[in-house]
């Protein structure tokens, strides 16, 4: 779709009715993400959503999509080794009926490049998250925009993860609470799709969280029109 110039429409779904509408609505990607921690289980952060809540949810979803793409989170707890990322993929894929998974690439270190490339070598589709990783934001100090001058993660950097996640096998970036003109950037150096949340219009495609849109819950981000 990014070589025709077609936006990519992506949502998250938790359960069977809302999956299934979404797919008969036309919605490209439709993602399990761990943010059912927040908008499900009523916690603050994702950081206690288990391997096992992930697999449920992508269960029952899963029964009702016949043409959207299927895109499991990994979560926080299964992102330590590259062992368990593998195990908790394959998981992912054969017990739970996702076509692909999403894994927050918190840093340009050895592990996490790793992780992708072994991914890649099990034909096992992965979409990379960067920038705003909900999954550190201890580390980071909390929910802020990355790649600008005040941010823990400067422009340069994130430029440079995303080429490197390319080169290591990754389906598509995600691309979260980043500058707009940076995202202009690496979405024009990259062949890969970018999909972005709270990142402008220079995305290959936008995700959102569907409860933000719909106005349930907690005040929505900025970003988010309410429908």
């Amino acid at each position: 779709m990014k070589k025709e110039g077609i936006p990519i429409v992506s949502l998250t779904a938790y359960d069977y009715s809302m999956g299934k509408e979404m797919d008969q609505a036309g919605v490209d990607v439709i993602l399990i993400g761990d943010t059912l921690g927040c908008v499900i289980q009523g916690k603050q952060n994702t950081l206690s959503v288990s391997l096992e809540n992930i697999i449920y949810h992508t269960k029952i979803v899963s029964n009702g999509i016949k043409r959207a793409l299927l895109v499991a989170d990994l979560p926080f707890s299964c992102s330590y080794s590259v062992e368990k990322v593998i195990e908790s993929s394959v998981s992912l894929l054969s017990k739970a009926g996702a076509a692909a998974v999403k894994l927050e690439i918190p840093s340009n270190s050895e592990l996490h490049l790793k992780m992708l490339r072994e991914l890649n070598s099990l034909s096992i589709p992965v979409f990379a998250h960067i920038g705003l990783t909900p999954q550190s934001v201890h580390s980071l100090g909390g929910y802020q925009v990355q790649g600008n001058s005040k941010s823990k993660r400067t422009a340069e950097e994130l430029l440079d993860l995303a080429i490197q996640i390319e080169k290591c096998g990754a389906s598509a970036v995600v691309l979260e609470c980043v500058p707009k003109d940076l995202v202009k950037q690496i979405t024009d150096s990259l062949k890969i799709p970018t999909i972005g949340i709270g990142a402008g219009i220079h995305c290959d495609g936008q995700i959102l969280v569907v409860y933000d849109i719909l106005g349930i819950g907690e005040k929505p981000p900025k970003f988010v029109k309410n429908f």
